[in-house]
């Protein structure tokens, strides 16, 4: 079975790359692995403040992402596996990918305009050499019904 691993926050491009690796892993009867980044927040002194706001961050991130699976859901698809992890973006996904060695592949989408982020810069730059699987990166600027003709 194909897992395909899709990095959801709130971007257009996060939104691209779901709708690609949904409808891939229809076609392929395949399952999907949202996983939501949650940023380390900087020090702060007053621990019950930082605590408060690292528990509003992922409360936000787990939101997002299980709307992201009720959305999947209504459309007919499996569901997905939800993980919310908190950490620097490029070492939580590499620490995931070691911890779920059944991932086919990790699915990006890269801004309709500018430069890529830094996912899909590290992905496919110097960090695509220790890769354990493929890497898809699916262009902003595609239409529904462009990435329907794709996956």
């Amino acid at each position: 079975m194909r897992v395909y691993l899709v990095i959801v926050d709130e971007t257009e491009e996060a939104l691209i790359a779901l709708q690609f690796a949904a409808r891939r892993a229809a076609k392929t009867d395949g399952v999907l692995h949202l996983l939501a980044l949650v940023p380390p927040q900087e020090f702060n002194a007053f621990a019950g403040v930082q605590a408060t706001i690292e528990e509003e961050a992922r409360a936000r991130a787990e939101t997002m992402v299980t709307a992201a699976a009720g959305n999947l859901l209504s459309q007919g698809a499996k569901m997905p596996v939800i993980s919310v992890r908190v950490g620097e973006d490029i070492k939580v996904v590499r620490q995931y990918l070691k911890e779920h060695p059944e991932v086919s592949a990790l699915v990006l989408g890269a801004a309709k305009e500018g430069g890529p982020g830094p996912l899909v810069a590290h992905f496919t730059g110097a960090g695509m050499a220790h890769m354990t699987c493929p890497v898809f990166v699916v262009p902003g600027g595609l239409d529904a019904a462009a990435i329907e003709k794709l996956s």
